[in-house]
Formats: structure tokens, C-alpha cells, sequence
């Protein structure tokens, strides 16, 4: 038996004209950005003169490259430090936001905002909070008589900027979950309470369950997102000729290709990055099939 509707032959072809511009854009703004990326791989090129082949001699640089290396390195520390903060203090958030309370709808709209906010406009009122000299995080320490700590110095950047990324993903993490948590029958809890289930009880057997769909789907997304960082870290550590005190994969990318000219070797760390991604991707639809739950 066939469901659903049937298209006739005129709109057939409206279907397609109104998908081409769409189908424009994956075929050359992204398929074609890949593969001209990956061609590019395995040239050298600076821009002005014609590109010389090189082989594999980018992505051997890669392994002997000490700056890509600390890049590279620096991705997985943030990688892993952002992931679950973000996933934890989100579903955290949908949890307490979740309950009818007075103002709720307030209190989600204020926990958004981060997310809708330009990060250029953002990173700047952070430089504000945690300028060593006259930064409003440091006024407040000195009013316990506090040391002023530099927190955007090579000890504490990383940190700085893992705060600063976590404030802005957790509001759309916190929307992703509450679409989760609506969706779960009352039922189950009543039936939980009946058996003398508590509070914390009927939030690992039976919301956390119920919720793996968003939990699957809300780590895939952020951990893409904490492999492409580039927005914050750029803004609040960058140094004096388009040094960073945190260089991540993206911020080398982004150098090599348009401080250096070395297109070639942004290419070659380009497509390792999406090969990361990809690697990643691979692992969590392996977790997907083995403890997510569906309805």
C-alpha cells in the first residue's frame, strides 16, 4: 500500500525548480569546495603563481610540522573539555527549565540569547571581563584582595575560551533537550512514582532512556562544532602577527592559507580535519545503534 501523496507530472517540475537553487549550492559551494580542497592537497600554491604539483609532500608535513601539531593537539583538549560541558550543563538547564515554574519562558529566553548573539560582539564584551588590567573579573577579585590573574596568557587560555564557547552553545543545547523532554509521555513518571520511584530515580531509568535520541544528536552536533572553533578563539587570543596563545586546527587552516599563501598545506590540514570528523561521526552512529533508544 502507498502513502502519503503523489506527485503529478506538472508538479514534478515545480518540485525541481524550486529545489535547484538549493541543489546549485551542495553541488558547487559544497561538493565542489571539497573536491577543489582536496585537489589543492596536493599542490603547492601561493595565490599569485601557477600551482606546482607536490605529491604528498603536505600531508607528510603534517606529522613534522610542530606548529600544525600543537594545533592539532589543542583541538582534541578543547574537543574534550567543550563536548561534555556543553551536553552536561544543557540538559542540565532543559531539566530545571522543564518544570512549570513562574517566568520560565524568561529564564529559557535569557539561556538563548548567547546563542543568537554575534560572537564577534560577544568576544569583545568578554575581552572586557577578563582584561588583566582593567577587566571586570579582575575588579572583583580585587575586592577580596585577590591577585589579578591574566587569563588569556598561555596558562589560562585555554580554559578562558572553553568557558566563553560552553556560554554560547549551552542555549541551543538547552532547546534541543527541552524538545526531548516534552516528548516523553507523563505516564512513564506516574507509573515510576507508583512504584516508589523518587526524583533522581526516574531521571536515569526513565528520562535519560527516553532522551538518548537528543543526547545522540546534541553530542554529534556540538563535537562537530568543537572540531570547526574558530570564531571566540580568534577573537580573544589572537596575538601580534596572526599568533594565538590557543592555535586550533581551524586557526592554522585559516593562517597558512591567508597569513603564509600556503594554500597547499591549508588544503592537506583541511581535509585531515573533515577526516577527524568523519572518524568521529563513524563512532557515534556505531553508539547510535547500540544504546540509543526510539520510541
Amino acid at each position: 500500500m502507498n502513502y502519503g501523496l503523489k506527485l503529478l507530472g506538472r508538479e514534478k517540475i515545480w518540485l525541481w525548480v524550486m529545489l535547484l537553487p538549493t541543489l546549485i549550492g551542495l553541488v558547487f559551494g559544497t561538493v565542489g569546495s571539497l573536491l577543489a580542497t582536496l585537489g589543492l592537497s596536493f599542490f603547492d600554491w601561493d595565490l599569485i603563481n601557477p600551482p606546482t604539483w607536490a605529491g604528498l609532500s603536505n600531508y607528510e608535513a603534517l606529522f613534522t610540522n610542530p606548529d600544525y601539531i600543537e594545533a592539532f593537539t589543542n583541538t582534541l583538549l578543547f574537543s574534550a573539555e567543550y563536548v561534555p560541558a556543553v551536553v552536561i550543563i544543557s540538559l542540565l538547564l532543559a531539566v530545571l527549565l522543564n518544570r512549570k515554574i513562574r517566568g520560565v519562558s524568561i529564564f529559557r529566553t535569557i539561556y538563548f540569547l548567547p546563542a543568537v548573539t554575534s560572537a564577534v560582539a560577544s568576544a569583545l564584551v568578554w575581552n572586557m571581563i577578563y582584561g588583566k588590567d582593567t577587566g571586570l573579573l579582575n575588579a572583583f577579585l580585587e575586592l577580596f584582595h585577590l591577585a589579578p590573574v591574566c587569563w588569556l596568557c598561555a596558562d589560562n587560555a585555554m580554559t578562558s575560551v572553553v568557558i566563553v564557547n560552553v556560554w554560547g552553545a549551552i542555549g541551543e543545547g538547552m532547546i534541543i533537550f527541552l524538545a526531548g523532554l516534552t516528548a516523553i509521555p507523563r505516564d512513564y513518571y506516574e507509573a515510576a512514582s507508583i512504584d516508589g520511584a523518587g526524583t533522581v530515580k526516574q531521571f536515569f531509568h526513565v528520562t535519560l532512556p527516553l532522551i538518548t535520541p537528543s543526547i545522540f544528536f546534541q553530542t554529534l552536533i556540538t563535537a562537530i562544532n568543537a572540531f570547526q572553533a574558530y570564531d571566540y578563539i580568534y577573537m580573544l587570543t589572537r596575538r601580534g602577527q596572526g599568533n594565538s596563545t590557543v592555535p586550533v586546527a581551524v586557526y592554522s587552516i585559516y593562517r597558512n592559507a591567508f597569513n603564509f599563501f600556503r594554500m597547499g598545506d591549508a588544503s592537506a590540514q583541511a581535509i585531515q580535519l573533515a577526516l577527524l570528523v568523519g572518524i568521529f561521526m563513524l563512532i557515534m552512529f556505531w553508539w547510535e545503534r547500540h544504546y540509543v533508544v526510539y520510541e
